[in-house]
């Protein structure tokens, strides 16, 4: 039976001293977000560099027995992993649509805020370019999970990357029109990207926060205008 050498890998990179640092920064006591979460104490940058050695290697089913594991960083690298055998696909359409498909039927694992941002946008904003985005509308307005509506608005960053903004603006208002109190890592997620979509068009960012900045969640608009002068920011918040 063949090795799984992502996984094995990925194990042996464990280091027992980081645990408690990594589980208190994503939130999994009781009540948090990432509730139940179990770590093996392994840095982003690592696991990449595991990725980057063992991602050849990988099949599917080896990203089957990483993408479900109670482990967030096996979570991570299988991500990773997609992620790169879509990129080196390049034109072999049905490789990367299998990477795609692979990708949301899996999105119960995809539970926390960084799975979701080194993920999405490289592979689900990548497939989109050209193709239809009504997935990321259905996702941000009837995701199951804040992850699934995370994933709905942080895959536009590659749109952003080409120049595209009309579907960040477009999404970040199906957030606006949820029901309140909108969780907080949606709220920063939308503000993200708004922020992001400024840089590209400040006029246009101006313009859209003009009629909504008042009844604008709180941490969202913070995110929004992070980048403004001091007395810009001011004039926003100070409704």
């Amino acid at each position: 039976m063949k090795t799984n050498t992502l996984y094995s890998e990925i194990f042996a990179k464990q280091n027992s001293a980081l645990v408690p640092g990594l589980s208190r920064f994503f939130k999994t006591a009781p009540g948090q977000y990432g509730e139940g979460d179990k770590f093996l104490g392994i840095k982003v940058p690592t696991v990449r560099e595991v990725v980057k050695n063992q991602w050849q290697n990988a099949s599917f089913e080896d990203l089957e027995e990483c993408v479900t594991s109670e482990y967030h960083e096996m979570r991570l690298a299988a991500l990773l992993t997609l992620v790169q055998v879509f990129k080196h696909a390049k034109k072999d359409e049905r490789l990367q649509k299998q990477c795609v498909d692979f990708y949301l039927v899996h999105t119960q694992y995809i539970n926390n805020w960084d799975l979701v941002d080194l993920s999405c946008y490289e592979l689900l904003g990548n497939w989109l370019l050209n193709r239809d985005r009504k997935l990321l509308y259905d996702l941000a307005r009837d995701g199951k999970t804040i992850w699934e509506q995370r994933i709905g608005m942080v895959s536009t960053m590659q749109f952003l990357r080409h120049g595209e903004l009309d579907d960040t603006y477009n999404i970040a208002e199906i957030f606006l029109e949820k029901p309140e109190p909108l969780h907080d890592l949606l709220q920063k997620a939308v503000g993200w990207l708004l922020r992001e979509a400024g840089k590209r068009d400040e006029k246009r960012l101006k313009d859209y926060l003009s009629t909504r900045y008042k009844t604008m969640p709180r941490t969202m608009l913070r995110y929004a205008i992070e980048k403004f002068p001091e007395n810009e920011r001011k004039y926003y918040l100070e409704k």
